[in-house]
């Protein structure tokens, strides 16, 4: 036997955590708020179509849903997935370890208890019950070699694409009466409509906790069966680079740079694409086929283009008020993934504050968002001045592992 004392099975301290990983992180965060922030606002068909009121664009403000659909939508929730599936292996480590696994089921197994508890009382939108979902995938395959990782999620992702195209290719092949009731349903519901979703998530809390389950209970279906398997192909990726070294700045600089050339090729597209989505007035069959399918395709090249050039910065040190104003964000993802919800709710849903449901374009919209982003931005530095890790940081972890930890700092001597 051994005299060397097995290692503590605990969180990583604050001095060895990865930069560049909380730095992404902390971008993802914020750009996540601007894909969620119409959705918090206004019924979800006025999120996702922009001809639809409060949120319709026109000549003079088409700017303010062409920079969040070309820059950021699908792109950051894309690099949350990547870097949760790094965050498998940070926790679990290989699958030779039982102790470490045990963590991990433990920590995915709270999270899935969290995405149930804050979709259906706090937010529809909520995005950590498919990650519980997936990471209980890709924790099995956690110890497999990057190589492997890559190939399957790569094959797995191109697949899911490759279906979304035919779908696309066939959806003017539909019933007649099927399309009526998607069109009426998800693209251009009626006036009574969204009238009576503006009223319910406007009402008193009672009604807006109603109406949120409600919509709550139809999404889930929707997450489960297609946002869960794209999801899991990220995440394989993301485990993939992170073993390749390219999360934590171990690449060579051409990799990073070859990412940014090819990223932003990607960009131009989606680009390119939203002015014919524009010029075509946004009409129903064209956006159910091919005006909805080239930005979830290419995202993943643009989000590692985004990250790729936040990593230079890291290890050149261009930028550092960026990336170090980033970094306390991405160390409280969870704390203010869940802060964001409670103050968008607050301003927005009856009977939790504001009730500004239904009354608020996306011009101010964007100043709310651009005020959320400063305060977690100041806040968050302040906090980990302070204590080890974020509230809600605390709470996961001291569950997970199943034992005190403490959170505040060790006074210097």
């Amino acid at each position: 036997m051994s005299d060397v004392a097995p290692a503590e099975i605990a969180p990583i301290e604050a001095a060895r955590r990865i930069k560049t990983l909380d730095v992404l992180r902390g971008l993802a965060i914020l750009g996540i708020l601007v894909v969620n922030a119409p959705f918090f606002s206004a019924p979800w068909q006025t999120a996702i179509n922009p001809t639809l009121q409060p949120l319709a664009i026109d000549q003079t403000n088409a700017w303010t849903w062409f920079v969040p659909h070309v820059f950021f939508e699908v792109k950051f929730i894309t690099l949350f997935s990547l870097l949760f599936g790094a965050s498998l292996f940070l926790v679990g480590g290989e699958r030779s370890d039982p102790e470490r696994g045990k963590v991990l089921r433990r920590r995915l197994g709270w999270m899935l208890l969290f995405g149930v508890i804050h979709g259906a009382a706090i937010w529809y939108g909520d995005i950590l019950l498919v990650y519980a979902v997936s990471g209980l995938v890709v924790m099995f395959a956690r110890s497999w070699r990057a190589r492997t990782l890559m190939m399957v999620g790569g094959v797995l992702y191109a697949v899911l694409c490759a279906f979304a195209f035919l779908v696309g290719a066939a959806i003017s092949f539909a019933p007649a009466e099927v399309l009526a009731e998607v069109r009426t349903q998800v693209w251009t519901p009626e006036a009574p409509t969204l009238a009576a979703t503006i009223a319910g998530f406007g009402g008193s809390f009672a009604e807006s906790l109603s109406a949120n389950f409600d919509v709550w209970s139809y999404f889930i279906v929707h997450e489960l069966t297609n946002t869960v398997p794209r999801t899991i192909a990220v995440m394989m990726i993301g485990l993939a680079l992170f073993k390749w070294g390219f999360f934590s700045g171990n690449a060579r600089a051409w990799v990073y740079w070859l990412v940014v050339v090819v990223g932003a090729a990607a960009l131009a597209a989606v680009a390119y694409q939203a002015q014919i989505n524009y010029a075509a007035g946004f009409d129903f069959m064209h956006m159910q086929s091919r005006g909805a399918l080239l930005n979830p395709a290419l995202s993943i090249l643009i989000t590692l283009m985004y990250a790729s050039l936040l990593i230079l910065c890291v290890k050149s040190g261009v930028l550092g008020f960026v990336t170090n104003a980033l970094a306390p964000v991405g160390q409280m993802a969870f704390t203010n993934y869940i802060a964001q919800s409670l103050i968008m709710t607050a301003i927005f849903y009856g009977g939790r504050g504001l009730g500004l449901y239904g009354e608020v374009n996306r011009e101010t919209l964007l100043m709310i968002v651009a005020g959320v982003w400063a305060a977690q931005l100041v806040w968050s530095p302040l906090w980990l001045s302070k204590f080890r890790m974020g509230p809600l940081e605390w709470v996961w972890r001291r569950l997970s592992y199943g034992k005190p930890l403490a959170i505040t700092k060790a006074a210097a001597a």
